[in-house]
């Protein structure tokens, strides 16, 4: 049996009834991702990122949140919030913006947490909405600007779907996302060319 849908009409299944396309996400399930373009600098990211440093004092600050529900919803609130005005955050909980010069891949609409898919146009345009920049094109432009390019080699880890609505820094300062990422990808250095 072939079932047709085109865009924005309803799905014909013989024997049942029409069911419409879904408008917005069914909840408990995070919006979908489209991509965007941080706003804010990477130079005053890193700096903020060096002062937030896992540390006893943020530590025993994260342990008081998990033992305190309401603090913890309102600073998780907080946090989802903030980040998603500056980097598009959709509060995976495993954040990758250290290593991505602070674009966020979770806004790949692929969610891509490892480089572009092979259907970015030349000009830099996703794929699946043209008219907006790749992800990945912007994080390769912010880490070449700030000479950190070497970052993006970092393998990035299957995201852990349980934990999508956690505080990403709560998990930070309690050294649960320690293995994020890859120190490089593990291929060494690139062949060299013999022309």
């Amino acid at each position: 049996m072939r079932v047709e849908r085109g865009r924005g009409e309803a799905l014909l299944v013989p024997g049942r009834r029409a069911v419409p396309p879904p408008t917005v996400p069914a909840p408990g399930l995070p919006r979908a991702p489209r991509p965007f373009r941080p706003h804010v600098g990477t130079l005053a990211m890193r700096r903020l990122h060096r002062l937030l440093e896992p540390r006893r004092l943020w530590y025993l600050f994260a342990a008081w949140l998990e033992r305190t529900p309401r603090a913890y919803r309102l600073f998780t609130r907080v946090e989802e919030v903030t980040k998603a005005r500056l980097f598009g955050c959709r509060m995976c909980a495993q954040c990758a913006l250290p290593s991505t010069a602070y674009a966020c891949p979770m806004t790949c609409p692929k969610q891509l947490r490892n480089g572009p898919c092979g259907g970015a146009s030349p000009t830099g345009g996703c794929e699946v909405y043209p008219d907006l920049q790749c992800v990945w094109v912007a994080a390769y432009e912010r880490a070449e600007r700030d000479g950190h390019v070497a970052d993006l080699r970092r393998l990035q880890r299957p995201v852990d779907h349980r934990k999508w609505g956690q505080s990403s820094w709560v998990n930070y300062w309690l050294g649960r996302d320690e293995d994020l990422w890859t120190e490089d990808d593990g291929l060494g250095p690139a062949p060299r060319l013999i022309v």
